[in-house]
This record gives structure tokens, sequence and C-alpha cells, in this order.
């Protein structure tokens, strides 16, 4: 994972799937949750993290926003992760991931901080989605979107990891 030290830097990334995420993982279980899946991972995600502003709940989002935004990719087709966003079931998803690789744009998803993200950086996203009806903290939802991209990857290549059944 790369941390930020200082501005962050508009990437020119060859990786196809970007993570820009406020705040700095730091080691312990949400860390190794992240690297668990992200080490499976072909190629492995490029992270940029995100320092988390202080303020009011308004002027943290303005801020964050503004260096998330920032920190995107050039040219890269944004998804948020966003609690009004929708909530494709794992094949769903990974419908989506495909189809959005085949634009040729490399992807990037944006998770925000504990404020949310700021209206600015869900109106660039071309796409919303959650991962469930309930609030997550920003630290786990990253090790849930490594697991759910690995579970894609899974899917796209009919390996046994993902198990489609259901119990009726």
């Amino acid at each position: 994972m790369t941390a930020s030290a200082g501005p962050p830097r508009r990437n020119k990334t060859t990786n196809r799937i970007a993570i820009v995420a406020v705040g700095r993982l730091k080691p312990g279980p949400e860390r190794d949750l992240y690297d668990h899946y992200a080490a499976r991972l072909r190629p492995a995600p490029l992270v940029t993290e995100i320092a988390e502003a202080r303020g009011s709940a308004a002027e943290v989002r303005r801020r964050e926003g503004a260096a998330i935004l920032a920190a995107i990719p050039e040219g890269a087709l944004l998804v948020a992760l966003d609690l009004g966003g929708t909530q494709p079931d794992s094949e769903g998803f990974a419908s989506l991931l495909q189809r959005w690789a085949e634009t040729g744009k490399p992807i990037a998803f944006v998770i925000g901080g504990a404020e949310g993200l700021d209206p600015t950086v869900q109106a660039r996203a071309a796409h919303r989605i959650a991962l469930g009806p309930m609030t997550w903290p920003h630290f786990l939802v990253r090790g849930m979107l490594a697991e759910q991209l690995y579970r894609a990857q899974a899917i796209r290549t009919n390996h046994p990891y993902h198990r489609a059944w259901r119990p009726a």
C-alpha cells in the first residue's frame, strides 16, 4: 500500500484498479483483512491513502473530497462506495466490474472517511455502490471491497472460491 505524504498527486497507473481511501490503515485486523485479499488479486490494487481532515463535518467532507478527487488516476472510471448506492450481489458486482473493465479505463474505487463522501465526489462518480444497507467503518470497508474484488475475479475465472448456491 502507498501512503500519501503531503498533497496527493494525480496518479498515472497501469493498474486497472485503484483504491483511494481516507485514513491510514495501521497494523491490525483491518489491515490484515485487506492484505489477505489484496495479495490474491492480479494485479493488486494501487492504494492511495488520504489524510483524515479536521473541522466541522462539512469542512471535513470538503477537504477530504478535494484530496480524493486530486488523487484519482487520470481518466479513471470513478466508483464511490456510498450507503446510498446500488447494492449488487456478488455475481452482479462481478458483471459490473467486467463491464467497467471493458471500457479500457482504470477503475478507481473511493472510500470516504467517518463523515462520508463530499457531494462533489458523489457527483463525479460514474457509479455508486453500497456494501449493503448497514453503515460500516471506513477501515473495514477497504477489506470488504478487497474480498469482493477477489470474489469477482473468482467468479470470472470459474474458481471454486465463490459458491453460487444458496440454501432454500
